[in-house]
């Protein structure tokens, strides 16, 4: 179906666009994006979504999203973390190997695509794992896994060890143009810890993960990559020194890009209150001056995407104790009004906040998405950036229910979403959306 979304604000700094402009959509594809009313005359829409006062934005690009299927439906399934990516703008997600059974084999990565494009929702990109059974002891065929569909490799939460495997996984990848996804840390510093190692978490009796198990790890990841010459995509930065790190790493001109959990840009230790094992998540929240170098690192480029880091955990898993909860949280609901909230409280160029959650994640895992580039896939969202509403249960679609944004009042929220120019979730009033005969 051809479709016309009209008077919109489009924001999509792939194509240096910020102003109120019309969007034609037509065999999946965008086919036009000009200011209002100068879309040629010939495209004749069958539907037209009037998006006067609201933001059109390219299609979120998530890179670490756990949709908890295969092995762990008890606490999401594919369906219904779909539904919360469709709700939250997110129309790619890319997906950690850490299923059960692990995404170390063709089979497991084909079925996992063939189900989710069964579903016609959100576009998935396995993370295959980078040894079997993410074991760290025998590497995955990775030139196999990527002709199935992976767009690079990591060990998940699972350390390797022996560096002399990380060394030859580093290699493979090389000779096979992969990129290794690894999250900083070294296991045995940070073996049995469930909160920050600051002051916060000593006079709570918390047991800590002090900062230089991510900085360890970050500097030995960094001479690996001297030495290989792989491409390595640093996962989930927490910290001030892990920032000033992958900003030295940058500027000297090595293959490294950096992510950041969205709670990272908001929460700091002090958030766990009163032992809430909402704020139980790794890596944890840090101090303030973290957050802010987090922020910085946003800004200036040092740090290349936002993800939500979606990890739904079950009621049982959740509710317990601080140390004894499964850490993890939902985020792909909030990832586009955590974000906007950043903007608004630091006036953030919304050129960059969209850049943070569109192109730069699709440049990372070499996906056609994260633009309004005409012939690109018709992949959207429509915001309206002065909706009101409060997180919680009642307001999230997905089957994990906990985040440390609960109660949490947010000013904006996802009404529409494109996939392939399908409109696969919208709660716009009807009277704003104009069915007109194809």
């Amino acid at each position: 179906m051809r479709v016309l979304i009209t008077g919109g604000r489009v924001i999509d700094p792939s194509i240096e666009a910020d102003a109120p402009m019309d969007v034609a959509v037509a065999a999946g594809r965008v086919v036009a994006v000009a200011p209002s009313g100068e879309i040629p005359a010939d495209f004749a829409p069958g539907r037209v979504v009037d998006a006067k006062g609201l933001w059109v934005l390219p299609g979120l690009v998530d890179l670490s999203a756990r949709l908890r299927e295969p092995g762990y439906e008890y606490k999401a399934t594919l369906e219904s973390e779909m539904e919360a990516a469709m709700a939250g703008g997110v129309t790619s997600l890319v997906c950690p190997p850490d299923t059960d059974p692990v995404l170390d084999e063709p089979g497991l990565v084909e079925m996992l695509k063939f189900k989710a494009r069964q579903l016609n929702m959100a576009k998935v990109y396995p993370l295959g794992a980078l040894t079997t059974g993410l074991q760290g002891q025998t590497l995955t065929e990775m030139a196999e896994l990527t002709e199935a569909g992976c767009v690079g490799f990591s060990q998940a939460e699972q350390p390797i060890g022996d560096l002399r495997v990380l060394v030859q996984a580093m290699r493979y990848a090389r000779n096979f143009d992969c990129t290794v996804f690894l999250r900083p840390n070294e296991p045995h510093l940070s073996r049995g810890g469930v909160a920050h190692a600051g002051a916060y978490a000593a006079r709570m009796g918390l047991s800590g993960v002090p900062v230089m198990a991510e900085t360890i790890a970050l500097q030995t990841y960094f001479e690996l990559v001297r030495n290989t010459g792989a491409r390595v995509h640093v996962c989930r930065v927490s910290s001030a020194k892990g920032v000033e790190l992958v900003r030295q790493a940058k500027a000297e001109g090595l293959p490294v890009t950096c992510d950041v959990a969205v709670h990272h840009v908001h929460l700091t230790d002090m958030d766990i209150g009163f032992f809430d094992p909402h704020a139980h998540l790794i890596p944890p929240l840090r101090e303030q001056r973290d957050r802010d170098a987090i922020r910085a690192g946003l800004l200036d480029g040092t740090i290349d995407a936002i993800c939500s880091d979606h990890t739904p955990v079950d009621d049982d898993a959740k509710l317990l104790p601080f140390a004894e909860s499964e850490a993890g949280a939902t985020g792909l609901e909030l990832l586009l009004a955590l974000t906007v909230k950043w903007l608004r409280e630091q006036n953030v160029p919304v050129a960059r906040m969209i850049e943070l959650l569109s192109s730069a994640p699709a440049r990372i895992i070499g996906a056609q998405a994260g633009s309004l580039r005409t012939g690109m896939p018709a992949d959207l969202c429509v915001f309206d950036p002065n909706h009101e509403w409060v997180v919680g249960p009642a307001t999230l679609i997905s089957q994990g229910k906990h985040t440390p944004f609960n109660g949490f009042p947010l000013m904006g929220k996802v009404v529409a979403t494109m996939v392939n120019g399908s409109l696969v979730h919208s709660t716009l009033d009807r009277q704003r959306n104009t069915v007109l005969p194809a």
